[in-house]
């Protein structure tokens, strides 16, 4: 598995952290070392949003990265009902007081709301232009949502598409991935192992995993994000808030699946009929 991609002159891990009820963890202490940890375990793709814990996610991440902001591609996300032109530009300031940076490397409309996108994209390029962001994108756009968006920005200004994306939920792979690819667009599976679905060890599908990651001296987990990872346009952010999680999750940096190891686990977790809609969590 390729470690890092090139986005906007800037690299980022190909697996990051997402911090996602980070803020709820009892030990803050424990989630800053973990954050820490991967940091220095080459996780630094790492993903928040102005929503996570009403703004504490970013305010615990902002003391984690304390002296330690260049090493992070650091991204955040702002919410539909503050994606006006003003009041973007007004909740970005925010979250990088709370973050304690002067830039983020990306920011992101969180999901698609009822202000209009052209709103949106002027506040993300004015924001570009002024340095306060390297480079911006979206968050739970469909394809639909997608072709509004890519017809008021144009060419190589949508950096990537977060969406839900995990084993046991494969509806991008039937159109979404596809078409991002074909417009230079990322995309970054957030909830990679699941909203506690993740396959039971004794399962069947836990011991495809399992008889997998052997042959690697790798974890089910591990094995899974190499699959979701498995083409070079996608990435994923699980959340860990231990060490013990967070450097399970940089195990999969430099796994690489063989092709019949990607048709076993295609055959555990079959694509499902696309249901008609994006999920979304």
């Amino acid at each position: 598995m390729q470690s890092y991609f090139s986005l906007d002159s800037a690299a980022f891990s190909r697996v990051g952290q997402g911090s996602w009820y980070l803020d709820s963890a009892a030990d803050r202490a424990q989630v800053i070392r973990a954050i820490q940890t991967g940091l220095d375990a080459g996780l630094t793709h790492i993903d928040t949003a102005e929503m996570y814990g009403d703004g504490d996610a970013e305010t615990l991440l902002g003391e984690a990265l304390r002296d330690r902001r260049d090493e992070a591609f650091l991204v955040s996300k702002v919410l539909p009902f503050n994606a006006g032109y003003d009041d973007a530009i007004a909740a970005c300031e925010r979250s990088l007081q709370r973050l304690q940076t002067d830039y983020l490397d990306s920011y992101l409309l969180h999901w698609r709301g009822q202000v209009p996108l052209e709103e949106t994209v002027a506040a993300m390029e004015q924001l570009q232009q002024s340095g306060k962001i390297r480079s911006w994108g979206v968050s739970n756009f469909d394809v639909s949502d997608l072709v509004a968006l890519y017809a008021i920005a144009g060419e190589g200004k949508i950096a990537c598409n977060q969406v839900l994306y995990h084993l046991e939920e494969r509806t991008i792979e039937h159109e979404l991935i596809g078409w991002c690819v074909a417009h230079g667009i990322n995309v970054v599976a957030y909830s990679p192992f699941g909203h506690d679905q993740f396959p039971l060890e004794g399962s069947a599908e836990g011991q495809v995993l399992a008889q997998i990651g052997q042959q690697y001296d790798a974890s089910a987990r591990q094995v899974a994000l190499a699959f979701l990872c498995r083409r070079p346009d996608v990435f994923a952010i699980p959340k860990a808030a231990s060490m013990r999680h967070v450097l399970d999750n940089a195990g999969a940096l430099d796994l690489t699946l063989s092709q019949d190891d990607i048709a076993n686990i295609d055959a555990a977790f079959p694509l499902q009929p696309h249901p008609g809609y994006l999920p979304m969590i």
